[in-house]
């Protein structure tokens, strides 16, 4: 995607051109080309196998690129990776820590990991438990905390190293709705201090709620980038209409000159439509609404659903 001068002289957080990574015979990403800007929040998109999880294991200097150029932070990962991990926060999927060490303890460990000095680990320990909400809980035993209390945790602990740029692999997966929006909120707050975020999601909300930008991956490949709002218009249209009747049960010349792009599903038609009173109208003149007819707002995730397809990816 083309830059704005702006973008550009902010200098980039991720540069990859003809990326590739391959095991044996098996390419996982396929000569893609990507830019992260500082200061953005950025995701990799794509259903299971497309390839999001080998290529920020590359960004993130834990797997050598088998192809193309990358650089992070400026450098390159293949030679400058200490340098580089140094840099980084790493939010992991799995709620790692360590059971039986407190909440402190976790911090504490992982910021001798980085080699920081106790002197300055424990006003940052303090600082990120404020920020996490988890102050009450310090001197608690990791084992203990909810579902929401550890994902908020393990982001803290990505943020022990004051890091440039931050790598968030599915950081609500599990979360009730109050848990995800306090995590929402909190990666908000991160990004309006200037921090750079990448992340892996499957919810789609999530990706249209925190990104400035993203990348759709399927079969290794990227199909589809740009912000939530271009990817809607481009690929779904302002709003969809669904007409619930069954495919087999469906007349197609009755919807012909009706609209423009259409998606049938068994049970099911989608109309991608930029005006739905006006498509339902119609619907109903037609004598196709017997079954029901609802409209709703175009989202993500038929755009995902639309480049990726609607089959099991196992």
């Amino acid at each position: 995607m083309p830059r704005s001068t702006g973008e550009a002289a902010r200098g980039d957080a991720i540069s990859a051109r003809g990326l590739e990574k391959r095991y044996g015979d098996l390419v996982a990403v396929d000569g893609i080309d990507a830019d992260v800007f500082r200061g953005e929040s950025f995701a990799f998109l794509g259903p299971n196998g497309a390839g999001k999880s080998s290529t920020m294991r590359m960004v993130a200097a834990m797997s050598p690129r088998s192809g193309g150029d990358l650089r992070v932070l400026g450098e390159d990962p293949d030679t400058d990776g200490e340098a580089i991990r140094a840099r980084l926060g790493v939010v992991p999927q799995e709620n790692n820590l360590d059971p039986q060490l407190t909440v402190e303890e976790n911090l504490l460990i992982y910021g001798r990991y980085f080699g920081l000095p106790r002197r300055e680990l424990r006003p940052r320990i303090t600082e990120l438990l404020e920020f996490a909400e988890l102050t009450d809980r310090r001197g608690a035993k990791a084992e203990y905390l909810s579902g929401g209390m550890k994902r908020r945790l393990v982001i803290a602990r990505g943020l022990v190293n004051r890091p440039d740029l931050i790598l968030l692999d599915e950081p609500t997966t599990g979360l009730d709705p109050q848990a995800r929006n306090l995590l929402w909120d909190r990666l908000r707050r991160l990004k309006r201090g200037g921090a750079t975020l990448i992340l892996t999601t499957h919810y789609m909300d999530e990706a249209e709620q925190l990104c400035d930008r993203l990348v759709i991956m399927d079969h290794a490949r990227i199909v589809a980038e740009g912000t939530p709002a271009e990817l809607i218009a481009v690929h779904a249209g302002r709003e969809v209409v669904e007409l619930h009747v069954p495919s087999d049960e469906l007349d197609r010349t009755a919807l012909d000159g009706l609209v423009e792009t259409i998606e049938v599903l068994p049970d099911r038609v989608l109309i991608y439509t930029g005006d739905s009173d006006k498509t339902a109208a119609a619907l109903v003149e037609r004598g196709l609404a017997r079954a029901g007819i609802f409209a709703r707002r175009a989202s993500l995730e038929d755009v995902f659903l639309r480049l990726t397809g609607r089959t099991l990816v196992d």
